[in-house]
């Protein structure tokens, strides 16, 4: 309430819903939605739960290790994912139009943020299409659809944005 009270042009939601059981989660997620479209509010939306983004978020950036991989319309992400984390990310998240008897898995271990290369993609120990340049050489922003750009070294051959640059 506090965050809203001051008719701010924008709002950041960090795991609003985290902790919640789902009836307060789906009240939470309503009554996000009802302020933004009454208020015309901006809202970034930060979340793990990809089932509540699919539902509440127009775009999607997708990170890894604090950095951009994948940014585009949700439902472009969950049909066209781009980036090998984004591919496995999904993989990952059990279906009900699909049996699995397990589930697939990332390998290797999450990377510590102390630790991290300041260069080359922060995915490329666990990417099962990593490269030799992946260790070493930043990739800006590939554009691979409308409004979808990926960072990866895979996509090096489509057309390459001017404006989307390296990011933090």
């Amino acid at each position: 309430a506090m965050a809203i009270s001051c008719a701010p042009h924008l709002l950041i939601a960090d795991e609003p819903t985290t902790a919640l059981d789902v009836t307060v989660q789906a009240q939470i997620l309503a009554l996000l939605k009802r302020i933004q479209t009454e208020t015309q509010m901006g809202v970034i939306f930060i979340s793990h739960d990809l089932g509540v983004i699919s539902e509440l978020c127009d775009r999607v950036a997708v990170m890894y290790a604090g950095k951009i991989v994948e940014l585009a319309p949700v439902e472009e992400i969950f049909t066209h994912p781009k980036h090998p984390y984004t591919q496995l990310l999904l993989k990952a998240i059990p279906r009900l139009d699909v049996q699995q008897e397990t589930l697939e898995t990332i390998k290797g271990s999450v990377p510590s943020l102390v630790h991290l290369p300041q260069q080359g993609c922060r995915f490329v120990n666990r990417c099962p299409h990593a490269m030799a340049m992946c260790q070493t050489q930043d990739v800006s922003g590939i554009q691979v659809a409308d409004a979808h750009h990926v960072f990866c070294h895979l996509y090096q051959n489509e057309t390459q944005l001017k404006g989307v640059g390296q990011h933090d």
